[in-house]
């Protein structure tokens, strides 16, 4: 099931999403997009590496990118772990994540550079 913002949203990032999942706090909110901005290096690096794992490597990066707001990740992952269990169209699905992942983190190095 897509995760859809209540309104649309213009960047890869709900900030207003992320906002209310680290209760306002500024410091909080960097440090969670540094660590995800990293798991989601590390994950799609493994998946690459490790096929047989990558549905639950992306079940996880979907938890993740839908606590931060990062909701186009999180639907390209929930599409991937679709595409494995199908076994239909699972490069294309994996490269639709790894795009969201790159938008997500320059939306993120964006954020940290202020």
């Amino acid at each position: 099931m897509p995760s859809p913002p209540l309104a649309p949203i213009d960047s890869p990032l709900d900030l207003d999403h992320l906002s209310r999942m680290t209760l306002g706090d500024a410091e909080l909110e960097r440090e969670v997009l540094a660590m995800f901005a990293e798991q989601a290096d590390c994950l799609i690096a493994t998946m690459a590496a490790l096929p047989a794992e990558a549905g639950a490597l992306a079940h996880k990066l979907k938890g993740s990118a839908r606590g931060i707001g990062a909701f186009a990740v999180a639907d390209a992952a929930a599409g991937l772990e679709i595409a494995i269990r199908t076994g239909h169209k699972r490069p294309h699905a994996f490269a639709a994540l790894k795009e969201a992942v790159t938008e997500a983190r320059a939306a993120i190095e964006a954020i940290l550079k202020r």
